[in-house]
């Protein structure tokens, strides 16, 4: 039995919400070009941030390491979307010392 065979047994005993899970890790994992991050020096300092917001990727990963999931970002930052979460955590994964760096000076600000 091939994966692809596996995947679809295992698809058709799944309920709906965990499909959709699944399809959010997917996407996750699929994700691995942060296009909507951005920096620029004039704001921020020029830390990462989520494009056309003042949001830091570093906040984002912190909250996360607080406990804080993608459903509780989303519901204190309702401009935010699940996309530029997966932007935010796909440039973590790129650049993982240069945001735990920023977190780090700015625990210590």
């Amino acid at each position: 039995m091939t994966t692809l065979e596996k995947m679809e047994e295992l698809l058709s005993e799944m309920n709906q919400s965990e499909k959709l899970l699944l399809i959010q890790k997917i996407a996750q994992t699929l994700q691995d070009d942060p296009t909507g991050i951005i920096s620029s020096p004039e704001i921020l300092g020029g830390e990462p941030r989520i494009a056309g917001t003042r949001i830091p990727v570093w906040l984002l990963v912190q909250y996360q390491k607080l406990g804080a999931g993608d459903v509780d970002l989303l519901q204190m930052y309702p401009t935010l979307t699940a996309e530029d979460l997966a932007h935010a955590w796909a440039y973590y994964r790129i650049r993982r010392n240069e945001i735990e760096n920023q977190i780090l000076e700015n625990e210590n600000a």
